[in-house]
Parts: structure tokens; sequence; C-alpha cells
């Protein structure tokens, strides 16, 4: 088994977060400017941190934006749903032997509020969350903190998320990458080490 590890990103990837995060978004701009962006222009806000989001779109309040954000996300909570067959396939990884873990943009109250929830949390050895690094992805650090926290080398884990800054922050900190495509926006195609119709697929091809 070459992998030991196999480490997941969070939204797009286990769970179908993208309605909550695009509307709660366009509302939260239109109460602090007034105007309504449109749904396709703010799709890059998905798989980096929401600060980063908020500083592309230059809002000058960046804290009360924050928290305006995360109570329109929570309204749009019951919206958010694991995708299908992510349960099964975790379940199918772990009686294998693979540890799993995490590398996401999330917060940890993001990824308690959120993701905890939903039930896949007791899956996870090991969490990395955007308040454990710096920089983000794309850039290398979160996945380097992952290798650090867990004890793995790059060449034992397999990074598996849904957009190029996942695969970017992959290749970035030496970790072969799987691109899933079940929630792939990407109009050009990504250049990942393994592609994911569904997430059976993830059984099958490791």
């Amino acid at each position: 088994m070459k992998y030991k590890h196999i480490v997941f990103d969070i939204d797009g990837t286990l769970i179908d977060t993208e309605y909550a995060v695009i509307n709660s978004l366009i509302k939260t701009i239109t109460e602090i400017t007034g105007s309504a962006p449109q749904y396709e222009s703010l799709k890059f806000a998905l798989g980096i941190t929401g600060r980063n989001a908020l500083e592309l779109l230059k809002i000058p309040d960046i804290e009360d934006a924050l928290k305006r954000w995360d109570r329109n996300m929570k309204l749009l909570q019951h919206t958010i749903q694991p995708f299908q067959g992510i349960k099964e396939c975790l379940q199918s990884l772990l009686s294998r032997g693979y540890i799993l873990g995490i590398v996401t943009s999330k917060t940890y109250q993001e990824y308690y509020s959120e993701f905890e929830p939903l039930g896949l949390a007791d899956y996870f050895s090991t969490i990395v969350c955007a308040d454990d690094t710096d920089e983000h992805k794309p850039q290398a650090a979160p996945l380097v903190a992952y290798l650090a926290k867990a004890h793995v080398s790059p060449e034992n884990a397999l990074y598996i998320g849904d957009s190029i800054y996942d695969i970017q922050c992959a290749n970035n900190a030496g970790v072969d990458s799987g691109l899933v495509l079940w929630s792939n926006n990407v109009s050009n195609p990504i250049r990942a080490d393994y592609y994911f119709k569904t997430p059976n697929d993830i059984s099958k091809i490791l």
C-alpha cells in the first residue's frame, strides 16, 4: 500500500456547500454594499479562506463581513449535506487500513459549526484548519502542517480535493493529488495524479 494517509478537502469534496457559501456571500455583500453580485462571479471564493475571498473582493471591514457571512451561512446550514457515497467511501478506506485526515480552508469555528454536525468527523484522525497556518492553499503550508502533525512523509500521503487550489497545494508540498469530478466547476482541466468521478472510484482506484 503506497499511501498510508488519505487526506481530504471538505467543501466540494466531502460535502456540498456551494449553494450555501455563494448565496450567503451574495447576501453579505448586498448588506454591505447595497448591490447584489452575480452568482458566477463569486465562484472563485470556493476553496479559499473566507478572509482571502473578502480581501479579493476589497471589502473594507473584513471582521464585520466575516461575522455577517457566518450569520448568513448559518441560515443556509440546512442545505449542506455530504455527497452521495462519501460515508461508504470513508468506511471502505478505513476498513482497508488507511488513515484519514482533513486539510481545509475552513476555520475551526466553521469546521465545528458546519462540518461536525453532519456525522463525518469521527472518520478523521488529524485535522488542519485555516487557523493552523499563516499561509493557505494554494501554498504548501496547510499540507506541510498536516505532514508534521500526523508524522507522515509526503510520499505516503494523498491529498484529494475539488479545486485548482487543492491540487496546487499538493504539488507545492510534494504530495500526490486526486481531483474529484462530482463538483468540479473548473472549465479548464486540472492536471492531477488521479481523477475520481464518484466517491466509490477512490476505493476502486486505490
